[in-house]
């Protein structure tokens, strides 16, 4: 295969992963729905084509509860995909991912407190309530890291080692905190706190969609442009100031990118393991190092990972459904050990 090609055959097979996945899950379920039938309910508000009045709760089921979901999936894969990229740029590290700097163990945190504390009387019932726990879940996300980033300063900046070492020990406090809060739960809460634990896409809505879409398109926006500065940070923080880079400014940036990225995404789907760390290592097996390309390739792939991992959560116990976490780790883990296993030249080598 001519190598100038790899790029264009690397983005445009994750393309179509992508459609293949969204399709699968929109028409998988406890309640299946034909591609055919799926076809005319998405068509229909176009004028497009007709549903059949049988067809009004399937088109119900596929519109208000399916599709939301499925497109959360894809958004919330391709955000962590795309933040583990940033991190490991930020670190030099192959091993890092958006955890890393506490925004996860933050955010997990915020919505265990509402949990387990109860939502403030004066917004009980209200529709500020009824987002008080996806605001709490993104403040503890956002609260956490802005501390991370404070102790890892050393005068104006910004040392990875201190913020590597501050990220565990805030999320060894966070985690402690957490467990505290949950030997307080009632039984009922304990059921909500695993949604917040192992992350769950039962309760996407278009809502979600909307944040998740503007704050993913945004973050892109920014980080896209940034290729040739991360590129530079691979090869040290004195060799990319060499190159013109503000070092700096670029990991202010990252942190701020991967914190409302990752924020948000817990913030709808709860901790979701894996993905922010072992699809940047598929999309750079692709593309290579550069990121340029490996971005968007491991935004697509990310997309693709938990959008297929929602469709296997959704049906391998139907009716019951398996929290998502627990599969991302169960596909993540043995497949980046394979990685470890059978390349072992360096994994930001081109």
């Amino acid at each position: 295969m001519d190598l100038r090609h790899r790029p264009r055959i690397a983005l445009g097979g994750a393309t179509l992963l992508v459609l293949a996945a969204a399709a699968v899950a929109v028409s998988s379920g406890t309640v299946p729905i034909a591609p055919a039938a799926a076809w005319q309910i998405l068509l229909e508000p176009l004028g497009l084509a007709r549903v059949a009045p049988s067809d009004a709760a399937l088109s119900n089921v596929l519109l208000d509860v399916r599709l939301p979901r499925v497109v959360v999936a894809l958004l919330a894969g391709a955000g962590l995909a795309a933040a583990g990229a940033m991190m490991q740029a930020f670190f030099r590290n192959p091993l890092a991912d958006p955890s890393l700097i506490g925004v996860s163990a933050g955010a997990a945190l915020g919505a265990v407190a509402v949990i387990v504390l109860g939502v403030p009387v004066a917004l009980a019932g209200s529709a500020l309530g009824s987002l008080a726990l996806p605001a709490a879940a993104f403040c503890g996300g956002l609260a956490t890291t802005l501390l991370v980033f404070r102790l890892s300063r050393q005068g104006a900046a910004v040392d990875p080692t201190m913020l590597l070492l501050a990220g565990i020990a805030i999320n060894a406090l966070a985690g402690a905190t957490i467990g505290f809060l949950s030997y307080l739960a009632s039984g009922e809460q304990l059921r909500h706190l695993t949604f917040w634990s192992l992350g769950s896409l039962a309760w996407a809505n278009w809502q979600q969609v909307a944040v998740l879409a503007a704050l993913l398109a945004a973050a892109l926006a920014v980080a896209v442009p940034l290729a040739r500065e991360l590129d530079a940070l691979l090869l040290g923080e004195a060799e990319a100031r060499q190159l013109g880079i503000d070092v700096e400014r670029l990991k202010r940036r990252l942190v701020v990118l991967t914190a409302l990225v990752t924020g948000a995404v817990v913030a709808s789907c709860g901790a979701i393991a894996f993905v922010g760390l072992v699809t940047p290592h598929l999309a750079r097996l692709c593309v290579g190092p550069g990121h340029r390309l490996l971005l968007p390739l491991a935004a697509l792939l990310g997309a693709a990972l938990l959008a297929g991992a929602d469709v296997a959560a959704r049906t391998l116990l139907a009716p019951t459904e398996l929290p998502i976490g627990i599969l991302t780790a169960a596909i993540g883990a043995p497949f980046f050990l394979w990685l470890l296993r059978t390349h072992r030249r360096p994994l930001f080598a081109a």
